[in-house]
């Protein structure tokens, strides 16, 4: 007996093989009228809930139903009468009316006279599309829940702008002195807390926030209020995206202290600059504000001033640390700030 390449499995074997395998398979007459069933294994008969003589004789689209997708029956049709293999996945019956989506493979097989059977291999998908339909369910949610973060945040912005509106008719109505600039201080800080939401509406994911972004778009506001040609904003801050519930008390730590420096490092029409850096470090993100101006005594504020007070309490709320740092030419402010891992 040969045991060379040549030499394969018997029908019986191959028969046997096909009839027990746990994929569902059947075999269609090619030749015949309307392409009847003439044998299907018992993984078949078992995922539709047929015996096989009640499939025997009946074409495959006894399988389908009302829900069944007709174009996509359409092109099995039309490649079946073109005798060629076609791939589909469609929505299929069972006998006690229950569906199952079918990934079903259909290839033509011939004989010396020519085309003679359909050959289908079958699997069952639909604990796929039930997985899929509960990630779509869960990305509906989530972005239900982004929209409402979104809405939120355009609230808090357009209230704050309307209690800031309010606090600088005050001011504007408060003679000059402490009171007066005790409120338009507080006019610039509730600003600068507006700005954090209204970036944060802006921002696709309403859970985080990009810093680049972020820094720059305070700055500039704050520019805007404080402009003199004679300081130089410069900023160089690394692509980190932060927690959406660290916008605000960053907002007012990095407002209070570049406009201390803008206020008081340069009196009597002095030229300088304020650089802002930020970066990732081994256990979160550090902070540095430094400025070349008159000098630590004049730029930071007394320990039990507000400013300095309000600096140190944001830090501490974001469990972070400041240190405050004089140098031969002007004010630096170190902040560090851990961040959990991503």
């Amino acid at each position: 007996m040969s045991t060379g390449p040549e030499s394969g499995p018997s029908a019986e074997t191959l028969a046997a093989a096909f009839a027990t395998t746990p994929s569902p398979m059947l075999v269609a007459d090619a030749r015949a009228h309307d392409h009847p069933i003439v044998w299907a294994n018992a993984a078949f008969l078992s995922q539709t809930g047929y015996a096989l003589d009640e499939v025997t004789g009946r074409n495959c689209r006894m399988l389908q139903g009302a829900e069944t997708d007709p174009a996509e029956v359409a092109r099995l049709r039309e490649a079946v009468s073109a005798g060629r293999a076609v791939s589909a996945e469609i929505l299929n019956y069972r006998k006690d009316g229950t569906t199952f989506w079918n990934a079903l493979t259909i290839t033509p097989v011939s004989d010396d006279q020519g085309l003679a059977y359909f050959f289908a291999s079958q699997t069952d998908t639909t604990q796929f599309h039930v997985e899929a339909q509960k990630v779509s369910g869960l990305i509906a949610d989530l972005a239900q829940k982004t929209a409402l973060i979104h809405e939120i945040d355009h609230r808090a912005k357009n209230n704050l702008q309307v209690i800031s509106s309010l606090m600088l008719l005050k001011a504007r109505r408060t003679q000059d002195g402490e009171a007066r600039d005790a409120l338009e201080g507080m006019v610039e800080r509730i600003g600068a807390l507006s700005i954090a939401h209204r970036l944060l509406y802006t921002e696709e994911d309403g859970s985080h926030f990009a810093l680049t972004e972020f820094v720059a778009e305070l700055l500039s506001d704050l520019d805007a209020g404080m402009a003199d040609d004679r300081i130089r904003i410069d900023t160089e801050v690394e692509a980190i995206r932060l927690p959406a519930s660290m916008a605000a008390p960053l907002a007012l730590m990095i407002h209070e202290l570049v406009a201390n420096a803008l206020r008081h490092a340069f009196p009597h029409g002095r030229p300088g600059r304020v650089s802002i850096t930020a970066r990732r470090t081994e256990i979160g993100m550090a902070v540095e504000i430094c400025d070349d101006g008159v000098g630590f005594d004049a730029t930071v504020p007394e320990v039990s001033g507000f400013g300095r007070s309000l600096v140190e309490m944001v830090a501490k709320q974001l469990r972070g640390t400041v240190r405050w740092l004089p140098q031969a030419s002007g004010t630096r402010v170190d902040i560090a700030i851990p961040l959990r891992a991503n």
